[in-house]
């Protein structure tokens, strides 16, 4: 028999910070929780004017109104009601398309809605390999306009028009900046931003018409917080930031169609193709802080959203919620958070395998 020291446990095997936060926050941090302590303490006998009972009143009050607050902004920006939530999210009528739809989290995405009996839209220039017969593979290269504007024709006339826009491809070359070619930085940009300004073209227009959509954009927190190796790569992503939040100011006061929703994806690390030869620290503390992401834990965000009807932000995981305030430290201490997270160095050995260029394959490259 092995010894209990000998094979980790799956418990400790799937303990991170994410777990510890998703306890507590249903606990210690849950209005709902709290407000148990104090009643259970008086019916122990302890009186109501006890410094202990006045304490948890009024740390209840104290987390209560973090909560309401909390919930209240969101409602403000989506024009939403305390008392009456959106109509029930109707996934029967719903066509779904998304971009880098056949690998990675496109290809989970567009299979999981597809068992919902969802119409789902693939564009990608690689057939996604499905037996799901509700979704459509379109061959597209999204980098340009003239294929992305091709195939939306033949979709509104096959299908009709999305009324859920994911975009979701990426690419990533991992490379110094010296060493990017002109073709990679065309490639990344092609395909990391101007493809969503190319889909919001092309589809946008009808739902203006409807009033009526959600599009989801696929950022990152490396749009946040920039990383050596990946200058491209995080300048294209944090250009999604910013096309995000002007896209919701011109939908809201501008097209007059704030029931058109976005919402933004910024995760770290996901265990996905195009990451592939990434090296993190192994080490159980660094594992715990900043855990990687399986695919499936951004689709249930991603599905959680539209089902929520209403625009937001999404951090993933819990790490990545400090992300935008990183840049306020003081230099020494934002260079410490840079050196502990091992950031710089994470991409030293990557080698590109994922969407690689006709001329970037094997036989192609010069020895």
């Amino acid at each position: 028999m092995a010894s209990p020291s000998s094979e980790p446990s799956p418990v400790f095997d799937n303990l991170d910070l994410d777990l510890i936060v998703k306890v507590l926050s249903h606990t210690i941090f849950s209005p709902f929780f709290v407000v148990f302590v104090p009643i259970f303490f008086v019916f122990q006998g302890a009186k109501v004017t006890d410094p202990g009972i006045i304490g948890w009143g009024v740390y209840y009050v104290g987390l209560s109104l973090f909560w309401f607050l909390r919930w209240y902004s969101r409602l403000y920006r989506n024009q939403g009601s305390l008392l009456f939530g959106p109509p029930r999210f109707d996934w029967g009528e719903q066509i779904v398309l998304i971009t880098g739809g056949s690998s990675g989290i496109g290809e989970l995405l567009a299979n999981t809605l597809a068992v919902r009996n969802v119409t789902v839209v693939v564009l990608d220039v690689k057939p996604i390999v499905t037996e799901n017969y509700n979704i459509t593979y379109y061959k597209c290269d999204v980098s340009k306009w003239e294929e992305v504007n091709a195939v939306a024709a033949r979709i509104r006339e096959e299908i009709g028009d999305p009324t859920v826009i994911i975009n979701n491809a990426g690419v990533v070359q991992g490379k110094l900046i010296l060493d990017l070619t002109p073709e990679d930085i065309q490639q990344t940009f092609g395909v990391n931003t101007l493809a969503h300004f190319w889909t919001l073209k092309a589809f946008l227009p009808a739902m203006l018409e409807q009033k009526e959509g959600h599009i989801v954009t696929m950022s990152s927190v490396m749009g946040i917080t920039g990383t050596a190796q990946m200058t491209d790569y995080c300048a294209s992503k944090a250009s999604l930031i910013a096309l995000d939040q002007s896209l919701r100011y011109e939908l809201d006061h501008r097209y007059n169609a704030p029931k058109i929703r976005t919402t933004v994806v910024c995760p770290g690390h996901v265990l996905t193709p195009m990451f592939q030869g990434v090296e993190l620290p192994s080490s159980f503390f660094w594992r715990f802080l900043f855990p990687s992401l399986p695919p499936v834990a951004v689709v249930k965000r991603i599905i959680a959203a539209l089902d929520e009807q209403h625009s937001q932000q999404i951090f993933l995981p819990f790490y990545a919620n400090f992300a935008p305030y990183i840049n306020h430290l003081p230099s020494f201490l934002r260079d410490f958070a840079q050196w502990f997270t091992t950031a710089d160095y994470a991409m030293q050995h990557f080698d590109k395998q994922f969407s690689r260029r006709a001329e970037e394959s094997p036989e192609n490259k010069e020895d």
